[in-house]
């Protein structure tokens, strides 16, 4: 049997697994699927690298997330494991190049976004791959329930014939009980087997305030508390603001958006990270991949549109297990906006077949023709064309791509990469007269590893920095040497793609079929109905609220949210009623007892129990029947 915790201490340092990450570890290492169900910070990485180290042969791993996939190879990189990643956006040489790496060098670690598991060139280099196991990254994505479905990660289950008794693990934080038996289900998984650690976070005092007022609110809230913060915003033009109200009140702060260059994402990403400023305001682009541990503070400065979203971004703080909190602010117009968002989010299906139609002519597609075709997309030019909202906009491609019509990728992280054409014996037989090309080159070589063999990514401002030359200069001097063959140099692309899978059809014949929208938008509803009622409920445990919609039974209250709280100081002897309540349902854990027999069990009177028992009826966690109270199971 192979000596996981060997592997652990070897390459991470740890003596020890943290929560089920064992036990997911040694299901895997025994060749049987599996779905683990970690809450954020769990430890994911660890519980599908572990056991793929301690296999021969290539680990597949499928996750959406495209920052997420470039860090996790960056990391594993640099503890001397081979490893590559494939997504939209790659030239077809630097996918080629990525493959045959993955077939003949020896790699550990294959991440693909979902969109390329169906191409034609994966599915043949796939063949020749010696894969050891498939891991499915933020898996609730395969479901139809999940509460970000992509439809591409359908494909998974075709790899799965391609690759029969391979493994798979699946793993997410975000899955109701719906969504845990679907993941199985289109998975294809050979017998049921679900790990699950709790999702409650004792550590974590959820609270939601009311508040006109909300940037006086996160003032007062930041200055009566100490250490590092997350405030999310929905709006990107919002975390500009908000980092610039923090800033004038001596609270230091930065902001973080999908739309801000790549260098300038990593600097802000590590001064926080390193704590050179306190807060970090941010969309929900900020947070994948993100492990620090001591953030003490989590304010929603909207409120999300699903219970999903919100415990993951919510679960980055307290990572450290110390006391921590999450704060959501609201006011009246919240609920009109979270109302709206249904119709931003479904636009009418005519609204989506002409948005599919103007596609076409933006791209002066014949009848007939498109499929196969990539696109870069401008949305700003594309709605400006033709008098289109943005959020419509990409809604409707969100949709188009779910009716298979197209495939829209909002991944706007494709950062610079080169790779040099010659051999290294090649270049240095080259004698170059103009001594900046000389010098980049000698920085390049100096900068980078492995640009012989595939491409790296780089920045143009460091290689600017340490040659001394200005960034226009390197950019030229890039091009000039991919021009003359020695290199060949991609510049970075701030751009969505468009990608069609059908050949174009005529609007009027574009079917967008119930479970692509009329069930989407009602599980979308469902999920803001949550949201709403989270937000208004002011008599049960937020804890509790949030564990009961991921399926999971708390007998008891969390004692520390705002709703706790207010009724400690409401009730007195609410500490010794939570203390009745919790001994009558451990007493009832094994079989129905009468009040007598109850008594009798826990030592306590009948009348201090009755009214426990009445409590937890009117809750619906106990039935009466037969003059016997038992558990609602």
């Amino acid at each position: 049997m192979a000596d996981y915790r060997e592997i652990l201490k070897r390459y991470w340092g740890y003596d020890n697994f943290r929560g089920i990450q064992e036990e997911i570890v040694r299901s895997v290492g025994e060749g049987r699927d599996t779905l683990g169900l970690m809450p954020t910070g769990g430890g994911k990485s660890v519980a599908f690298q572990v056991p793929a180290l301690a296999r021969p042969g290539l680990c597949l791993v499928v996750t959406p997330l495209i920052a997420l996939m470039k860090d996790q190879v960056q990391n594993l990189r640099k503890r001397g494991i081979k490893a590559a990643a494939v997504y939209s956006g790659m030239t077809r040489e630097e996918i080629v190049v990525a493959l045959e790496n993955c077939i003949f060098g020896d790699y550990k670690f294959l991440y693909i976004s979902p969109e390329r598991l169906s191409t034609e060139i994966f599915r043949v280099k796939l063949r020749k791959m010696n894969v050891s196991m498939i891991t499915v990254d933020e898996a609730h994505c395969i479901s139809q329930w999940g509460y970000d479905f992509r439809p591409s990660y359908l494909k998974i289950s075709e790899i799965r014939e391609l690759l029969p008794g391979v493994p798979v693990l699946a793993l997410t934080a975000t899955a109701t009980p719906e969504v845990v038996k679907d993941i199985q289900t289109c998975l294809k998984f050979r017998e049921e087997n679900v790990l699950r650690m709790s999702f409650e976070r004792k550590n974590l005092a959820y609270v939601v305030r009311r508040a006109e007022d909300k940037e006086g609110e996160m003032l007062h809230i930041l200055n009566s508390m100490e250490g590092s913060a997350i405030v999310y915003t929905r709006n990107r033009r919002r975390t500009k603001e908000i980092s610039a109200l923090l800033e004038r009140h001596e609270i230091t702060a930065t902001f973080y958006h999908a739309g801000l260059a790549d260098a300038v994402k990593d600097e802000r990403q590590k001064a926080w990270l390193a704590g050179q400023c306190r807060v970090m305001v941010a969309t929900n682009a900020f947070g994948m991949g993100i492990d620090k541990p001591d953030v003490r503070l989590v304010i929603h400065a909207d409120v999300p549109d699903s219970p999903e979203a919100y415990f993951q971004e919510a679960g980055r703080a307290g990572r450290d297990g110390r006391k921590a909190y999450a704060v959501l602010l609201f006011n009246e117009r919240d609920k009109v906006s979270l109302k709206r968002r249904v119709s931003d989010t479904f636009p009418e299906k005519e609204a989506v077949r002409k948005i599919y139609e103007d596609i076409n002519y933006y791209y002066q597609m014949a009848m007939g023709d498109g499929l196969g075709c990539m696109f870069a997309f401008n949305i700003d030019e594309f709605c400006r064309n033709f008098k289109h909202y943005p959020v419509q906009t990409d809604s409707a491609l969100k949709i188009l791509t779910r009716a298979g019509y197209l495939e829209y990728t909002d991944e706007q992280d494709n950062g610079s990469r080169l790779m040099f054409t010659l051999r290294r014996d090649e270049l240095y037989a080259i004698h170059e007269q103009n001594p900046d090309i000389e010098r980049l080159l000698r920085v390049i070589l100096r900068s980078y590893t492995g640009v012989f063999a595939d491409y790296v990514y780089i920045s143009e401002d460091m290689l600017a920095s340490r040659s001394g030359l200005t960034r226009r200069e390197v950019y030229d001097a890039l091009v000039l040497l991919s021009r003359r063959r020695i290199l060949h140099y991609i510049p970075g692309k701030k751009t969505p793609y468009i990608i069609y899978t059908r050949e174009r059809q005529e609007a009027s014949r574009i079917c967008i079929g119930k479970e692509v929208y009329e069930d989407r938008k009602a599980s979308y509803e469902r999920r803001i109905k949550a949201m709403l009622e989270y937000i208004s409920d002011g008599a049960h445990c937020r804890s509790r609220m949030l564990l009961r919609y991921f399926g999971e039974k708390s007998e008891c209250n969390c004692g520390q949210c705002d709703v706790c709280l207010q009724q400690k100081n409401a009730e007195p002897g609410k500490d010794e009623f939570d203390e009745v309540v919790c001994k009558l349902t451990e007493a009832l854990a094994d079989s129905p007892l009468s009040l007598q027999e109850a008594a009798h069990r826990t030592g306590i009177p009948e009348e201090r129990l009755l009214q426990a028992a009445n409590y937890l009826l009117a809750e619906e966690r106990l039935v009466q029947q037969d003059g016997k109270l038992g558990l609602v199971r």
